[in-house]
């Protein structure tokens, strides 16, 4: 047994203990009972999501080496800010204590190529609110693991700015780590980049970001526990910002997200992948009581989303939309394309449990969003399928209404999968809002009558049909339990689980309804 439990222990991993109580009951109730006091409060706190990675509080994952590393440098606690880090290859132990940078507002570290930052257990690199960056600057192959990195930034500081990997430097791996109390987000995350073991908490605005202007490639985000993140309230300081939530995407391609645990992330989504993002591989995740949405996955293409565990999210911001249903996963003008090269050549959603969430999966296309219309939020960005030819300045009256610009123009929610998901849903659970009059219980395939601009040839119904009729979008051997509805086509239309799965829409073939 104690094999078993020091296994389970060391990977951090709870899928493990998932897998005993399907394969072996009596072994996994033995552990259970044999568990370590450490372990009790990480079963707490899953509950039912066993797939979870706890990490936050956890000696086990987050203590580093008691004493340096061969060849390192000792970092003393106290005052660090004439210390020299900028030795490339060099190795750094932070000896347990606070550290701190300076009284400069940029007082920070600035990394040499391929170093490293260790931390003993209890060392702590503290920015004191004065200092707004911990480590900065473009160098490569930068580790950073076992430190406890805090308190950088005044609250409301760093908007759209990261403490740790500040100008998102590349190949760093950032491992092990507690970041927590920083404005803006804890952790950037630039190309080639791997953020895996950590605890990304109570930060101002983010966990993590990842932008580059060029944008950003390759990224691994493994095993992370991301939550309490945006304590600043962004989107209450700076109403639709669109900035806030667990994790943030912009034009990220080949991202891998798997094992992570996105939990109590305020006003924003768990995971947000916003415009232009391609190939991204979002499995073996849970989202649990998130005030927005689990996953947004907007204006990007092709991606995974697989055996994903999402619970009781989305029902504190659901409440206060009642005109439109906030869902658990929201796609929005987002879908497959073969063109954009990339692992997948769909958006497959397979193999996820959903439980008591505000509504389950939205697939959403603004009729009047399309490059370079006025409606467009990301002003300046143009489609990824055709960019030698469809770009800023020829999506444009006189042009967009003949091929290939009338496709290539828009981001479309196309060739998306719903399949072998289960969908449970139980109002009791949520509370008397969760009704459908307030968007609660609701799958969604729709759009709006396009109005906007007056050049635009998507105006009318033109992208109301295509969504539900003409794009690929095929909801199939699902399962359902609880009083699920359906909005389809437009807002307006809701339908009984036998008429969406009737003609003319033909969803949900081979599902089951309870």
């Amino acid at each position: 047994m104690k094999i078993v439990r020091d296994a389970l222990r060391k990977t951090g991993h709870l899928a493990a203990l998932a897998a005993l109580l399907s394969t072996a009951p009596a072994v996994a109730q033995a552990y259970v009972a044999d568990a370590p006091v450490l372990e009790a409060p990480i079963m707490s706190r899953v509950g039912t999501a066993a797939t979870a990675m706890a990490v936050c509080g956890d000696a086990s994952i987050l203590n580093g080496p008691s004493t340096p590393p061969a060849g390192a440098i000792t970092v003393p606690a106290g005052d660090n800010s004439a210390f020299n880090f900028r030795q490339p290859g060099k190795t750094f132990w932070f000896a347990p204590g606070i550290h701190k940078l300076g009284t400069g507002i940029y007082s920070q570290i600035i990394p040499a190529n391929n170093s490293v930052f260790i931390g003993a257990p209890g060392a702590i690199l503290d920015g004191q609110h004065t200092n707004l960056y911990a480590f900065t600057g473009q160098a490569t192959g930068v580790t950073i693991e076992y430190l406890t990195i805090q308190n950088f930034g005044n609250a409301g500081a760093n908007n759209n700015e990261g403490v740790v990997n500040h100008d998102a430097g590349h190949g760093w791996t950032i491992q092990y780590n507690t970041v927590q109390g920083n404005a803006g987000a804890g952790v950037f995350v630039g190309s080639s980049n791997t953020l895996k073991y950590n605890c990304l908490t109570n930060n101002g605005q983010y966990g993590f970001s990842a932008y580059e202007p060029d944008g950003v490639s390759n990224v691994v985000i493994d095993h992370n526990e991301i939550s309490y993140n945006n304590t600043y309230l962004w989107e209450t300081a700076s109403p639709d910002c669109g900035c806030t939530g667990g994790g943030k995407f912009w034009a990220t391609n080949k991202a891998t997200i798997t094992n992570n645990w996105f939990h109590h992330n305020h006003e924003g989504p768990g995971l947000w992948a916003d415009t232009n993002n391609n190939d991204f591989d979002i499995e073996n995740n849970v989202f649990s009581d998130e005030e927005n949405s689990g996953i947004i996955y907007e204006t990007s293409y092709n991606a995974l989303i697989k055996n994903n565990t999402f619970l009781r999210t989305a029902n504190t911001s659901g409440p206060a939309n009642p005109d439109f249903p906030t869902s658990a996963i929201y796609l929005s003008e987002s879908g497959g394309d073969a063109r954009v090269p990339a692992r997948y050549q769909t958006i497959t959603i397979t193999g996820n449990t959903f439980t008591d969430n505000w509504s389950g999966i939205v697939i959403w296309e603004n009729a009047d969003r399309f490059c370079n219309s006025p409606a467009n939020t990301s002003s300046g960005d143009c489609t990824l399928v055709n960019p030698a030819v469809v770009n800023l300045s020829t999506c444009v009256a006189g042009t967009i209404n003949k091929a290939p610009y009338y496709s290539d123009c828009r981001w479309k929610s196309q060739n998306i999968q719903v399949t072998g998901n289960t969908f449970s849903l139980n109002p009791a659970n949520i509370g008397s809002e969760c009704t459908p009059d307030n968007g609660c219980g609701w799958q969604g395939l729709l759009s709006n009558w396009g109005s906007y601009p007056s050049w635009s040839p998507y105006r009318g119904e033109v992208i109301e049909q295509a969504i539900t009729f003409s794009q690929a979008n095929v909801f199939s051997g699902n399962t359902y339990a609880g009083p699920w509805q359906f909005m389809v086509h437009d807002q307006g239309q809701s339908l009984t689980p036998s008429q969406w799965q009737a003609a003319p829409y033909n969803q949900d073939a081979g599902s089951s309804f309870h």
